[in-house]
């Protein structure tokens, strides 16, 4: 009777509990993803491009509260303290003057670098995994993903090199050649910044900069890789001009 009973009862492994975890994870990340991009289309489509200047600010004023909250636990030297915060002011503040300022070019590389190199590189490192970057500060971060997400920042501007190459009549060489030197590029300064984020959290001892996006975290959790692209690509933009 008693084997019986063991024999229907079945305990699951470790591994499938975290693969249940990561299924449940990441339908809430997917569902709350939905949802901030609903009310941001809503924003824009009653106040265009006032409205989108809203968002980037309220997004910035919130990310910069959350690493003023990482800065003051990660910190015990009052100078290093009001350093790190006078820092953080001029690294977030910066990166939204920036994109306020962005037209839809640039706004666009920035952000469909960001979130397609963010989803390869997960893809990549969950499919394949592999040896990691940096374990003592970003236990998740592999190489195969880094690769999976340079990829990823290689797609995200192939539409431009597509828009240009109408224009033209013909493949445009010299901006498939700026797309898969620029995206990757991108890329890689996106992964540093969630990589300053995850050492910072280290730091302070948290997991997240804070609950207020269920599934995701803080807000900075999210635009920790937008923040940097954005700098660069204002930068290169002013240069090109």
């Amino acid at each position: 009777m008693e084997a019986a009973e063991s024999e229907g009862t079945h305990e699951p492994t470790l591994e499938e509990v975290r693969e249940h975890s990561r299924r449940k994870t990441l339908g809430i990340r997917a569902a709350s993803a939905a949802v901030m991009i609903a009310i941001a289309v809503a924003v824009y489509w009653v106040l265009g491009d006032r409205g989108l200047d809203i968002i980037v600010g309220v997004v910035a004023a919130i990310c910069f509260f959350e690493l003023l909250f990482l800065i003051i636990k990660a910190t015990d030297n009052i100078a290093f303290r009001l350093a790190g915060i006078l820092a953080g002011a001029a690294y977030i503040g910066l990166a939204a003057v920036i994109l306020i300022d962005f037209d839809i070019q640039s706004f666009y590389i920035s952000l469909a670098v960001v979130i397609l190199a963010d989803t390869f590189a997960y893809v990549f490192g969950t499919l394949i995994g592999g040896p990691r970057i940096m374990p003592k500060v970003s236990p998740n971060k592999t190489w195969a993903g880094l690769l999976g997400g340079m990829f990823g920042g290689f797609l995200a501007l192939t539409p431009l090199v597509y828009l240009s190459s109408r224009i033209m009549g013909v493949l445009d060489t010299q901006a498939l050649l700026v797309a898969a030197i620029a995206g990757p590029a991108l890329a890689i300064i996106a992964l540093a910044g969630d990589l300053f984020e995850s050492w910072l959290k280290r730091r302070a001892g948290v997991k997240d900069s804070s609950r207020l996006i269920p599934g995701h975290g803080g807000f900075l959790d999210r635009f920790d890789g937008l923040i940097p692209v954005a700098i660069v690509v204002g930068m290169l933009t002013t240069l090109a001009i």
